[in-house]
Parts: C-alpha cells; sequence; structure tokens
C-alpha cells in the first residue's frame, strides 16, 4: 500500500529569506542563498530541513539533529552541532510557525475537498442565497436563503449554512459542520463538526415541568477567529453571543449562551463555559475548565486545566483548583494535603473482624 504525503512544501525558501522573516543576523560566512524546502522535528529533520529549539528537553536532540538550520533561542545557541546553522531569536517557536506558513500554506486552513472553485455537483444552494466570486462549495454542502458568504470562502462537503448566515471572506467551514442564526467575520476557521448558532439550554424549570425559553439572539464571530472541531457555541437567548477577534477555541469546546469573549483568547479543549459569563480580552482557559454561569474573567487572567471558576477572576490573575483560587493559594493547598498524606502514609486500613 502507498504511503501518501498529505501536505507538502509549496515553495522554497533561501536562508537569507528564512533570517530575514525571523528577524534575525545570518552567521559570519552563512551563505544566504542556500536553499531550504522542507521543515522537521529535530529527531528526523536533514540538510534541507529547518527545525527550531526552544525547550530544555529536547537539549540531546538538538546536539545530534542533522537539519540545516535551526531556529533557536540564545540559552540553547552553544549546543547547535557544527553542522547546522544557528538563527538565534527570543521566539523560536513564532518565528517556525512564520516559516511553516510559508512553506505549508494549504495547512493553514480546511481545503476544498473538490478543488475546482464555484460549486461542485451535489451541492445545493438556495436561490436567494448570495455568492460573492471566488467562493468554493463543495458537495452535499447546502446553503440557505437569504446567507451570504464572501469570496475566497471554502464551505466544506455536507456544511450547512442556515437562512441568512453571514460568513465573510476568505473563511474556511469544515466538513460536516453547522451555521445557523450566526454572522461570521472574514478570515474565520471553522472546522468539521462544529456546530455554531443552534438553541441554548433555556429552561424555565419548575414542578409541573420544565418550560423551553425560545432563543431569539445571535451568534457574533469576528475576525480571524478559529473553532475547532466539534465545538459548540450556543446563540444568544435574548441578546447575542460573542466571539472576539483572533480567539483561538480547540475542538470539544461547549460555549453556552449569551456568553461574551474578548479578543484573542485562547481556549482548550474540553472546556465549558455556561450562560452569560463574560471573559475579558486575552484570557487562557486550560484544557476541561469548567465556569459557572453569570460571572466575569478578566483581562489576560490565565486559568490552569481541569480548573473549575465559579466566582469572578480579577484581571491579570492565574488561578486554579476546584474550586479555582490564585494559584499561589492552591499550591499551599496542595502542599497541605501532601503533607497530610505523608504524616498517615503508614496507617492501612485493617480488616473488619468476623
Amino acid at each position: 500500500m502507498a504511503d501518501p504525503i498529505f501536505i507538502t512544501p509549496d515553495t522554497t525558501l533561501s536562508l537569507g529569506a528564512i533570517a530575514e522573516a525571523a528577524g534575525v543576523s545570518l552567521p559570519p560566512a552563512a551563505d544566504a542563498q542556500a536553499i531550504f524546502n522542507g521543515a522537521a522535528p529535530l529527531e528526523s529533520a536533514g540538510p534541507s530541513d529547518i527545525a527550531y529549539m526552544d525547550n530544555a528537553r529536547y537539549g540531546d536532540a538538538l546536539a545530534q539533529t542533522r537539519a540545516g538550520v535551526c531556529l533557536v533561542s540564545p540559552r540553547f545557541a552553544a549546543r547547535v552541532p557544527t553542522g547546522t546553522i544557528a538563527l538565534i531569536t527570543r521566539d523560536p517557536y513564532r518565528s517556525y510557525a512564520g516559516l511553516l506558513a510559508r512553506l505549508y500554506p494549504e495547512a493553514m486552513r480546511p481545503a476544498s475537498v473538490f478543488g475546482s472553485k464555484g460549486v461542485a455537483p451535489g451541492a445545493h444552494v438556495h436561490p436567494e442565497a448570495r455568492l460573492e466570486t471566488g467562493v468554493r462549495i463543495d458537495p452535499g454542502a447546502v446553503i440557505g436563503p437569504g446567507a451570504e458568504v464572501g469570496s475566497g470562502t471554502v464551505i466544506g462537503p455536507c456544511a450547512v449554512i442556515g437562512p441568512n448566515v453571514r460568513v465573510g471572506r476568505d473563511c474556511a467551514i469544515g466538513a460536516g459542520s453547522t451555521l445557523t442564526h450566526a454572522l461570521l467575520g472574514n478570515r474565520v476557521i471553522v472546522h468539521p463538526g462544529a456546530r455554531i448558532g443552534q438553541d441554548g439550554f433555556g429552561f424555565a424549570m419548575g414542578p409541573g415541568g420544565h418550560l423551553k425559553v425560545p432563543q431569539i439572539g445571535r451568534v457574533i464571530v469576528q475576525d480571524d477567529v478559529e473553532i475547532g472541531a466539534n465545538t459548540t457555541i450556543d446563540r444568544g437567548a435574548s441578546r447575542d453571543t460573542v466571539i472576539g477577534e483572533g480567539t483561538k477555541i480547540d475542538n470539544l469546546v461547549q460555549i453556552a449562551h449569551n456568553v461574551v469573549i474578548g479578543r484573542h483568547c485562547v481556549i482548550v479543549s474540553g472546556v465549558g463555559i455556561s450562560g452569560s459569563t463574560t471573559l475579558e480580552d486575552y484570557v487562557v482557559l486550560g484544557g476541561q475548565v469548567g465556569v459557572v454561569g453569570h460571572l466575569r474573567i478578566g483581562m489576560g487572567a490565565q486559568i490552569a486545566g481541569s480548573s473549575n471558576v465559579n466566582r469572578d477572576v480579577p484581571p491579570g490573575s492565574r488561578w486554579g483548583g476546584t474550586p479555582a483560587k490564585p494559584v499561589r493559594a492552591w499550591f499551599r493547598e496542595l502542599t497541605t494535603l501532601a503533607r497530610l498524606a505523608e504524616r498517615s502514609g503508614g496507617d492501612e486500613p485493617k480488616e473488619p473482624k468476623a
């Protein structure tokens, strides 16, 4: 059976272009015209590959790498082998990411399965939908009445764009995803299986049964947002659910009705955010964080993975634990528990007498 390589380099880069993109100077006597055509981890990189290193765990791999070029932080530069050109930068990973985007532009967003521009056979576009030039609609996709899709956008196979939904320019809507009651800005990436704009979980509970509360708001997704596979974003109940510019949302995240997320937030997989909570700009939620409703997490706050937040979090703070608290208090709590466990560690439970 053939072993396909799904994403191949789209171009080559000279050493001079690599250094310019990374914002660094070339070492003395380095050949600025030398060509590199790939990127790889330290362990498997060859002479024509670019690699990076910024973590002490990989010191041995750096010392043994055969990469042609390595982006490396100043503290590890002395460990780069003589056969590898060291480009010293304070942020190797970010520089490496920029070079990957140049070498592998196809990997930047979900690609069209059908390949050619226009509406593929098997797709259904309602006569009242409006498509700008250069839109790609893959087989099985459905575009509802009144929907608008901007130029350069790709709608993946079996995706559903509901009535009157707006999708901006240069977006990518992944296979099998659904968008209803939503307005998307430009350069938004929605990965396969995401659900955006469905009912929020609203019920007026009572002894006679739970009365469904109609959800009459929308989802507003601003420019440059990325939404992971199988993530769900409920539309607002009475006001809009909002995802701010540049925010990145991982796979399998649940965002409830009326949630407002600021600009450039990072939300890692497994997070659940309950209704009417606000995240200010630059908030980071680690994996599997749970946030109860009607809270405010301040600008730049960071919440450790697997924490549960049940009260407002001040701006710029770092919290963790269940219930979440400032990290210093959380660490003291963990240390105290560990000491108590050590003191009682020799006391094994005894078998009950017959």
